[in-house]
């Protein structure tokens, strides 16, 4: 107790250093709060418009705004994009605050202390005005003028336009980008990640380029402010140094001006950098990488280029009376340059094959060991393409630049996407296309659910012809067959085009035959794609209006899997279930008689019989129908056995190979003169003698006389 009654010393020094620990922390704090740093240095920046700033302290914000806009020009240079400093506008707003508070703050001593000599304003005004004014205020006043001048009416100016200009064409084209993210999620080359990514990009570029347009005027504004400020420091310093201090005019011209043209450089500079940088950051909107690779990168891109530059100019130094001196050094880099170049691409154009055959191999580095590879998930061998499509490395080229006239593969693909959810009612699942080293160079594999389901080979640059009449073909090209429908075609050079059309041809690009092809075996497997989860997310989709149908049917009178067996039935015959509300009505009616999924899908088909018709009617409007003799009828209906789902046909082979021959001729003769009739049946058989014709006649339609609306024109061609 008597240490402590007796040393108050101890208990005060405690004191101050608990109030140093509680300041430092405090410190600690504020560093972690980056927004509280930031509101406080605006209002600092603020409080400097009004309240007036010791030299020294205007010394040190001086260093720091000079210092500010050259890390800004520097961090410009490096970056890779423009949006990696999208917060550019801000820190171009808060450096023209800081600049016009500093020019108020020198002002204010100019006025009340210039006339005590040219330290008054703080020695970086002086050193600037002694330094680039060389003691003369007449060569700092032109000084100041062409600064002036190249900052608002070049550099300020090109920049705003550029800006002005990249916003207007940012916003024309984000509705083009935006479809063309939506078309690339729709064919699956991206995922909802990498789109909503894209999107967010789009907008922030969007942004950026208008808030650009905008900030460009503070540049121009601080430019005419600095002239204003100028101006005003002369005639308001020569005015009291001569009226209230009784100096000579001459001297106080000479001091206040010195003043002034020092000021006004220390301010001009720092936004002459400013401005510069912001030339940099839009002009840099269409290019990659850092400046030095957008520019160096570029201007050495053509060796020829190079070497025509070195010898231009070396004609130009051997010109009578042109010093050869100044020239000497930018030729020898210029064609040094052109002679270097190539070998230095060449050499790491071979490095880089190199080392790509080197990771091919599975090599680890210059030693030559196996490279440790990562363990993939087990599960990842389970994963199945849907649909693959596999090239061969000549076939390359149709996806990243295809020949004159034709489109992208993936273009195509993605077109191919959208019109058959259009023509059958689904999205069928995304296309994954890759190399194939293990193929002809030429030829192609479709794969859906990773087995081979059609293969063809083409020619890259050349062009497919076919006659529609089915005549032999007059044109000098490479015989071929049609790999789709399997018809007689040719390959020919693109020059010979315009003589195809003419004798009327039919002339298809080599992507449109992949895509043709694609097409016909997703319709033919249509039934496979359409997973469990496929048809979860029909219903899922379906329109508001129709969820209360949709929950009075599934699952109460049809799980989800029953519907998606109907759906199937109805894809295999290539009917659309696009109207899928209707689907479900007819679902729902006949759920209520019977469980069979097959007497379900024909009381389906009777539903969407306006659609089914509308689906088969010829050029002249009308149905072409050959039906089945009576006989045919007695003999299908009597050779059922079995109900429901578990009914066959039992007819004797002999009898069906009797209906196959007596089918295959009447269609064929049909088809000779130029028609593609409907098989009529009756309901009952319909099923079965489908399953009987598709074996042999695949693409033929059977139709049952249900299924006939009652406004459709039929036509009846014969009878089997």
């Amino acid at each position: 107790m008597a240490l402590t009654e007796h040393n108050p010393g101890a208990r005060a020094g405690g004191g101050n250093m608990s109030a140093l620990t509680d300041m430092v922390v405090v410190a600690k704090g504020a560093l972690k709060r980056g927004d509280l740093i930031m509101a406080a240095g605006i209002m600092l920046i603020v409080v400097g418009l009004i309240l007036p700033l010791p030299p020294m302290l205007l010394d040190m914000m001086l260093g720091l705004n000079v210092t500010i806009s050259i890390l800004i020009l520097m961090v410009v240079l490096f970056i890779e994009k423009p949006l990696e400093l999208s917060s550019y506008p801000t820190i171009l707003l808060i450096t023209t605050l800081l600049r016009l508070s500093l020019n108020m703050a020198s002002t204010r001593l100019i006025l009340t202390q210039g006339h005590e000599g040219t330290s008054a304003a703080g020695h970086v005004i002086e050193a600037f005005a002694g330094f680039v004014m060389g003691g003369d205020f007449i060569i700092g006043v032109i000084v100041y003028a062409i600064l002036t001048i190249v900052n608002f009416k070049v550099i300020t100016a090109g920049s705003g336009r550029i800006a002005e200009v990249a916003a207007r064409f940012t916003l024309d084209a984000m509705p083009g980008k935006q479809m063309a993210i939506d078309a690339d999620l729709s064919a699956g080359m991206i995922d909802e990640t990498t789109a909503r990514a894209k999107r967010k990009e789009l907008e922030d570029e969007s942004a950026f380029f208008g808030s650009m347009d905008g900030a460009s005027k503070f540049v121009k504004g601080d430019a005419v402010a600095g002239l204003m400020i100028m101006f005003i420091n002369i005639i308001g310093g020569v005015s009291l140094a001569v009226l209230r201090y009784d100096m000579p005019i001459l001297q106080a011209l000479d001091t206040f001006t010195k003043l002034t043209i020092g000021d006004g450089l220390v301010s001009q500079i720092p936004a002459l950098v400013i401005s510069i940088s912001a030339g940099f950051l839009v002009s840099k909107a269409g290019t990659g990488g850092s400046t030095d690779k957008a520019v160096v990168g570029q201007l050495t891109n053509h060796i020829s280029a190079l070497g025509l530059s070195a010898g231009a100019m070396t004609l130009l130094a051997l010109m009578p009376g042109m010093p050869v001196l100044p020239f000497l050094p930018v030729i020898a880099a210029i064609g040094a340059a052109a002679w270097y170049l190539p070998k230095l691409r060449a050499k790491k154009e071979a490095e880089e094959a190199e080392a790509a055959a080197a990771e091919a191999a599975g090599m680890g580095g210059p030693g030559g060991g196996a490279a440790p590879m990562a363990d993939e998930p087990i599960a990842t061998a389970l994963a199945i393409d849907l649909i693959r499509l596999e090239l061969g490395y000549g076939l390359l080229s149709l996806i990243n630049q295809p020949q004159a006239g034709s489109h992208r593969l993936t273009d195509q693909i993605k077109g191919l996407r959208r019109q058959i959810a259009g023509e059958v009612g689904f999205v069928m699942p995304a296309v994954r296309i890759q190399d194939n080293l293990q193929l002809p160079p030429n030829a192609y594999i479709i794969r859906v659910k990773e087995i081979e389901a059609g293969r063809g080979d083409i020619r890259p640059n050349m062009l497919l012809v076919m006659d529609p009449r089915g005549e032999a073909m007059s044109l000098p090209g490479e015989q071929t067959v049609e790999p789709t429908f399997g018809l007689p075609a040719i390959w020919i050079e693109p020059g010979y085009r315009e003589e195809a059309l003419f004798k009327g041809y039919t002339v298809v690009d080599p992507s449109t035959v992949i895509t043709t092809h694609l097409t016909e075996l997703i319709k033919d497997n249509m039934p496979e794609l359409l997973s469990f989860t496929e048809t979860q997310k029909l219903l899922d989709e379906l329109d508001k209006e129709h969820q209360k149908l949709i929950a009075d049917v599934v699952p109460a009178q049809i799980t989800v899997g029953g519907l998606q067996r109907v759906l199937q039935n109805l894809l295999a015959e290539r009917v659309s279930v696009r109207d899928l509300a209707t689907i479900l009505e007819g679902v729902s009616e006949a759920a209520s008689q019977t469980r069979s999924i097959t007497q379900i899908t024909e009381h389906v088909r009777t539903r969407l019989a306006r659609q089914i018709c509308d689906a088969n009617i010829n050029e002249m409007g009308v149905i072409p129908l050959v039906t089945l003799s009576p006989e045919w009828e007695q003999a299908f209906a009597e050779s059922l056995v079995g109900d429901g789902d578990d009914r066959q046909l039992t007819m004797a082979p002999s009898r069906l190979q009797q209906f196959i021959t007596s089918v295959r001729q009447t269609f064929e003769r049909h088809a000779m003169m130029g028609e593609t009739p409907v098989l009529l049946t009756s309901p009952l058989i319909r099923p079965f003698v489908r399953s009987i014709v598709e074996r042999f006649r695949p693409a033929t339609v059977v139709m049952s006389q249900n299924e006939i609306h009652p406004k459709a024109r039929i036509k009846t061609l014969g009878q089997i």
